[in-house]
């Protein structure tokens, strides 16, 4: 079964239907933004920009396409088969992928991979584009911000906005590291922003650490206040499910 799953056929079929579950929960939910003002600036103007969002929410993550289309964007995706199939679904609706992946201690080729994958994001976000990065993917932990997206912001000296997505009706698995979530079409959705946040040129790795948990907090607290808004009771994102 995972053979054919990985087949390119299958992983295109995947693709189409995640990209067109995409378009229809962006074009029949209500989406509601706050604090969309912190970003605007950013949108309008030349510099570059890191969106980051929690894994959890890729569903939903086309309720920040019509901000990101007012500038040339990408998405930072794993090389995995799930990846590939995302990769097309977010290709569909104008969002090409960098793929990277975190690489294990001992794997000198995937460690090669993502050092090239951050190089060739930092030149992108330092030219003006945006990427947008769930941060605690492809493995997790949920809701804990993996350091790359910091030092690309680091080392291309662009900010990064933070963005809590949430909808409701939607169906949330419990049994996902994730948590993942699945809008209804016809509800309400909501998408808070945060920023801009900038990572200091010269933060060491102490800096960097103390920057995570603070930035995983605040990511979780966005991500906490767009439930609210959409009236869904709040869920521990670290719970077993």
């Amino acid at each position: 079964m995972k053979a054919i799953l990985r087949s390119n056929a299958a992983q295109a079929i995947l693709g189409w239907v995640l990209g067109t579950y995409f378009r229809i929960i962006l074009r029949t939910v209500r989406w509601r933004h706050e604090n969309l003002a912190c970003v605007e600036p950013v949108l309008a103007g030349e510099s570059g920009a890191i969106g980051l969002f929690w894994h959890g929410r890729v569903p939903l993550c086309l309720a920040m396409a019509p901000q990101w289309w007012r500038k040339r964007t990408r998405a930072f995706v794993s090389p995995s088969a799930d990846g590939e199939f995302i990769a097309q679904a977010l290709a569909m609706s104008g969002f090409p992928a960098i793929r990277v992946s975190s690489a294990k201690k001992g794997h000198a080729a995937k460690a090669r991979q993502a050092v090239a994958a951050i190089r060739e994001a930092v030149t992108w976000v330092a030219g003006g584009g945006a990427l947008i990065v769930t941060p605690d993917g492809p493995r997790g932990p949920n809701e804990v911000i993996a350091p790359g997206a910091l030092q690309i912001a680091r080392r291309s000296g662009q900010p990064i906005f933070l963005v809590g997505i949430a909808a409701n009706p939607a169906l949330q698995l419990q049994s996902t590291w994730d948590r993942v979530m699945f809008a209804a079409p016809f509800g309400r959705g909501a998408v808070v922003w945060e920023g801009p946040l900038h990572v200091p040129p010269d933060a060491d790795d102490a800096q960097i650490k103390a920057l995570v948990e603070a930035w995983s907090a605040r990511l979780s607290t966005a991500t906490r206040r767009a439930e609210a808004l959409v009236g869904r009771p709040p869920v521990d994102p670290r719970a077993t499910g």
